[in-house]
């Protein structure tokens, strides 16, 4: 019987949602008939990993080590295979930054964005350089660190005076910020997975909110309607699922990720960012998108591993 080892927790910002992805992803291997365990990213991994091997880990950590290449480094020394992207491209895709400037080069749009650490706002003077800013790229803005996710952090400036006290907010989870020029239109997730015959994205998720679609948006029913597949016409779908794939393929990413993105006015995917390590839990966007493909999640999740155990990512 494959043995599947499921690593959520962690000492990010993102623990809890962690937590409840590793458990749904624990149920649906068990229920696929795996022999699953979990545990925690703590002292006494490595010696549970020595005293009890297994055929697969799965990460399922978000956040810092999760999504950064260090916790997958540490499974590469160790000779353990895992599910997921390498490395080198959990890195690359980490780093919001350097995301888009890669798939700008691949010809995506993205939005215009400037990085600024908070060391240069204490150097320059924050008052000069925020009127740099918005005097690059405009009023209406959105503030996120540049590393993270779960939308903690970020922020939607529409006036000049909102600008500091944003920047406060993405400084307290990231020394470093991320300002881009807004986009406006329908927001969508799509979602990329690989079983072993190559990367298909899976349909868009298409999501409606209230407000902001911040961390309690995102976690909590009731805040935000999803639909899926999105309310979109098929050559707009077919546009986002490409964004997707090119994200998946232009950054090395592999077995799974989920793109966002704004769809604009002009029927336009612009590109915002790419997640190695997707939300699984309850009002995750990857499973919503799974079910609307005709997968059981058993069934998906026993694949991707089943996949990663045939053939593992190389290191780089």
């Amino acid at each position: 019987m494959t043995k599947v080892l499921v690593l959520a927790g962690g000492l990010s910002h993102e623990r809890d949602v962690s937590l409840r992805s590793g458990r749904r992803v624990a149920e649906a291997l068990r229920q696929a008939g795996l022999e699953v365990m979990t545990a925690d990213l703590d002292s006494h991994l490595l010696e549970r990993l020595a005293a009890t091997p297994v055929d697969l880990v799965w990460p399922l950590l978000h956040g810092a080590q999760g999504e950064d290449g260090s916790v997958r480094d540490v499974l590469e020394l160790l000779g353990q295979p895992y599910l997921g992207s390498d490395p080198r491209a959990s890195r690359v895709a980490w780093n919001k930054a350097v995301a888009k400037t890669l798939m700008r080069r691949a010809g995506a749009a993205t939005p215009d964005y400037v990085t600024l650490p908070q060391s240069l706002f204490r150097e320059l003077g924050a008052a000069a350089l925020l009127q740099l800013v918005t005097g690059k790229l405009g009023d209406d803005l959105v503030v996120k660190p540049l590393h993270g996710g779960s939308a903690l952090g970020v922020t939607r400036v529409r006036q000049p005076d909102a600008l500091p006290q944003a920047m406060m907010s993405c400084f307290a989870y990231s020394d470093v910020a991320l300002i881009e020029r807004t986009v406006l239109g329908t927001e969508l997730a799509v979602s990329v997975v690989d079983t072993g015959d190559g990367p298909v994205a899976l349909p868009p998720v298409e999501i409606a909110s209230d407000g902001p679609y911040d961390y309690d948006a995102r976690y909590n029913p009731g805040r935000t309607e999803f639909f899926t597949p999105a309310r979109v016409s098929q050559e707009v779908a077919d546009a986002a699922a490409q964004l997707a794939l090119s994200a998946h393929q232009t950054l090395g990413l592999a077995r799974i990720s989920r793109t966002d993105l704004i769809v604009s006015q002009e029927s336009l995917p612009w590109f915002l960012e790419v997640n190695v390590a997707p939300g699984m839990q309850e009002t995750s966007l990857l499973p919503q998108a799974a079910a609307a493909a005709g997968w059981s999640l058993p069934s998906l999740y026993q694949a991707l591993a089943e996949a990663s155990i045939a053939a593992p990512p190389s290191p780089a």
